[in-house]
């Protein structure tokens, strides 16, 4: 669903309490990876460690895929993501581009803009 209110940000959804309990094991297993151990777990096993956290398929699927959209739309939380993220050498900003459909550099550059 995409948010329409005047702060919305393009390609961006909203993520309220529909989308935090559809997000529920995604995100718990992203903040899992806070221990360096669970992160060398997933990358050991990662669909034994998906399915630890009782991650569905369709969560399966983009965590497989690596499809960091498909993981918001699957309820995922930017900021647990970003845990996620970090095992695949992204970081916010790199989400925040590919949300946008913008270049890492331009999404920058939009925040630099939007601070002045």
């Amino acid at each position: 669903m995409q948010e329409t209110s005047k702060f919305s940000v393009p390609g961006t959804s909203l993520f309220d309490g529909d989308m935090a309990m559809k997000g529920y094991a995604l995100n718990k297993m992203c903040f899992s990876f806070n221990d360096a151990a669970n992160r060398q777990a997933f990358v050991a096993e990662e669909a034994g460690y998906c399915q630890r956290f009782g991650l569905n398929e369709a969560q399966c699927r983009v965590v497989r895929e690596r499809d960091v959209l498909g993981l918001l739309a699957a309820g995922g939380n930017v900021y647990y993501l970003a845990k996620f993220a970090g095992i695949l050498g992204l970081d916010v900003q790199d989400l925040g581009a590919l949300q946008t459909g913008m270049s890492k550099e331009a999404f920058k550059q939009m925040l630099v803009e939007a601070g002045k």
